[in-house]
């Protein structure tokens, strides 16, 4: 699937950016292959807009944030680095410094404007109007867990990938046997499916490999341990790990995979616990969950971006019981795309596409 060609997906709210990384300035970011500019506005909340200026086409990333009066700061509207043109969040052009203060702007001057929000730390835009809401968060206003900003980086693969992988407890005795994989059981534990309209509920209990440097991660000894998982799949490209070991310790991660264009992803981690920092640090938990991650980012960015999700597509890619999660997700998918009237867009296809009244 190219996820650049799935026009729903502008419909959904991504998580494209931190706060913190604003607080220098505008910054930019591809989102569904479209160029964006973020900056914070006068009134302290983040604003998306198309990184092109309107005058002479020169990247609104390149320029900074001015006050009322046209002083360069560190939030307010965003003036162009090429000519000054300035621009309010609505993407009006509100100010041009070679004109005389009481002449008119002329209200075509103005580029695309998104829908721009903060939430849980993170700017979030919608190209177009959303057709749901971002996903609850409820430990990141809960006093009972700490919040750990723990990854947002770029990744050569796609968010249909790193869903599935995410869901998949058939990788673990090898692309995790440095970690936490138990090499002595390949087999994996079934997960227990519950569907919802949004997406899925996933839960299951596996075996963990518990070595000394992990027990304050989990907060037991034994060197083979089990982690309760309750997994969780929101459409499009988000899912919630909840783990809890034996000691009560509940490691909660939360993912957005967001299409940064049809072979990029954005990854975005947070990570919720109930213990103290005492208890395991936070940088601990960085570094291990790193350890991990960097296990899958090596296996995902050596497969092919372009995931099968049309099933009815034969010869493509063959899957095996413990992918039921993986189906799951495509199949969420094909009913979303089928109801907004849009077929899978593949590499290669050609124009006789498949019906969409046939669609899973």
């Amino acid at each position: 699937m190219l996820v650049t060609q799935q026009p729903v997906f502008r419909k959904f709210w991504h998580a494209v950016m931190p706060l913190t990384e604003l607080a220098n300035g505008p910054k930019p970011f591809r989102l569904l292959g479209e160029d964006i500019v973020l900056f914070i506005d006068a009134g302290g909340q983040p604003a998306a807009l198309r990184d092109r200026c309107c005058h002479r086409t020169a990247k609104l990333s390149k320029g900074w944030c001015v006050d009322a009066e046209g002083q360069a700061c560190g939030q307010g509207a965003i003036q162009c680095g090429y000519h000054g043109w300035t621009y309010d969040r609505s993407g009006q052009v509100i100010r041009i410094p070679q004109y005389e203060a009481e002449r008119k702007i002329s209200p075509e001057y103005r580029t695309t404007a998104y829908r721009c929000t903060a939430r849980y730390g993170y700017a979030w835009v919608a190209l177009e109007e959303p057709i749901a809401d971002i996903p609850a968060i409820p430990e990141f206003d809960d006093p009972g867990y700490r919040t750990i900003f723990q990854f947002y980086e770029e990744w050569q693969t796609s968010p249909m990938r790193a869903l599935e992988n995410s869901f998949d407890n058939s990788h673990f005795s090898f692309v995790h046997r440095a970690t936490f994989g138990v090499a002595a059981s390949p087999k994996p534990s079934k997960y227990e499916l519950v569907e919802n309209e949004g997406g899925f509920y996933a839960e299951t209990i596996i075996e963990a490999a518990n070595p000394v440097k992990f027990h304050a991660i989990s907060g037991v000894t034994d060197a083979i341990t089990t982690r309760h998982m309750r997994n969780a799949y929101f459409l499009p490209f988000s899912r919630r790990l909840d783990i809890e070991y034996p000691s009560g310790v509940r490691h909660i991660i939360i993912n957005c995979f967001t299409p940064i264009d049809d072979g990029r992803m954005q990854l975005c981690q947070w990570l919720f616990r109930n213990d103290t920092e005492a208890d395991c640090t936070a940088q601990m938990l960085i570094d291990f969950d790193e350890a991990v991650t960097r296990e899958d980012k090596d296996i995902l960015e050596s497969t092919d971006p372009d995931a099968l999700v049309d099933t009815r597509r034969r010869g493509v890619e063959y899957s095996m019981e413990s992918d039921r999660p993986g189906m799951l997700i495509r199949k969420h998918l094909m009913q979303l795309l089928a109801k907004h009237g849009e077929a899978e867009v593949y590499r290669g296809m050609s124009s006789g596409t498949i019906p969409i009244a046939k669609a899973a």
